[in-house]
């Protein structure tokens, strides 16, 4: 059995507040990346085991997935005896949700091994006690999601969107991001102000104390919006992954070539198209 685990992106972000629970709240509209996913697999087996080739992806408790699996357990009351393979394609530590999602597609997975012992409102639950960007992977393609990331509103799918995503070869720590947001200082000559669609203003609180501590991602978007073929560009999530909204998917390739000769020879990149 093997299940898709989609990338998502971040169309705005906001912080509202640190809360006693030691989380922030946020209101941010998520909306997933069809074509870039990893890839859960089962295979039957004695017992629980866990496999995942990528350099650098830790295979013991501290992963989503056996999290997950853990939680599975004990929600279902069920063993989970069977291999995981997760095959990589989503860059870690960059603001698109690869961890969240391997999360969710392994609750799901197991839950069809199980013969859908848990409901969808157990799965939510499970969810939630996993990540806050994990349940919304249980729903709709594009959601709204407050509290801390774990209350979702589903909301109208975004139109085509012809999109090129960009991760330099550092991650930025998810944690280390929202600490520094409190104090944050905004960089001169950046602009941090909503850029408005019709279907979403593009914001992201987390770029101030981002860009604070890895400038070259303030170039980056800087030297993206001032491309004519880019309509907006912007930070996903904590980052360090940012994505270019462009005028016509045509322009993906010698875009990804041009980012590559003029500021990051071994820059991520990847294109496609949001929303339809």
């Amino acid at each position: 059995m093997s299940l898709q685990a989609p990338a998502k992106i971040n169309l705005s972000l906001r912080v509202l507040g640190k809360r006693a629970d030691g989380y922030h709240d946020i209101d941010t509209l998520m909306t997933r990346v069809p074509g870039l996913y990893d890839v859960i697999t089962l295979t039957e087996s004695k017992s629980f085991s866990f496999v995942c080739e990528t350099p650098g992806v830790p295979t013991d408790d501290t992963n989503l997935v056996v999290k997950a699996t853990k939680v599975f357990e004990k929600l279902s009351k069920k063993k989970c005896k069977a291999t995981v393979t997760l095959e990589k394609n989503i860059p870690h530590g960059a603001g698109l949700g690869g961890g969240s999602s391997d999360a969710a597609s392994t609750l799901l997975a197991w839950n069809q091994w199980h013969n859908d012992v848990l409901s969808h409102e157990k799965l939510l639950e499970a969810a939630a006690l996993i990540g806050s960007d994990v349940p919304f992977f249980l729903g709709s393609s594009t959601a709204r999601c407050t509290g801390r990331g774990e209350i979702l509103t589903a909301v109208a799918n975004i139109p085509k969107t012809p999109i090129v995503i960009f991760k330099p070869a550092f991650s930025v720590s998810t944690p280390d991001a929202y600490k520094r947001w409190q104090d944050a200082i905004a960089l001169p000559g950046v602009n941090y102000d909503p850029i408005e669609f019709p279907w979403a203003a593009l914001v992201n609180d987390l770029e101030k104390p981002v860009f604070g501590k890895f400038l070259f991602l303030a170039e980056l978007k800087n030297w993206l919006n001032s491309r004519p073929e880019v309509r907006a560009a912007m930070m996903s999530g904590s980052g360090s992954s940012m994505f270019a909204i462009l005028s016509d998917e045509s322009h993906a390739e010698a875009l990804i070539q041009t980012v590559r000769d003029r500021l990051d020879p071994e820059v991520w990149a990847w294109s496609g198209v949001l929303g339809g």
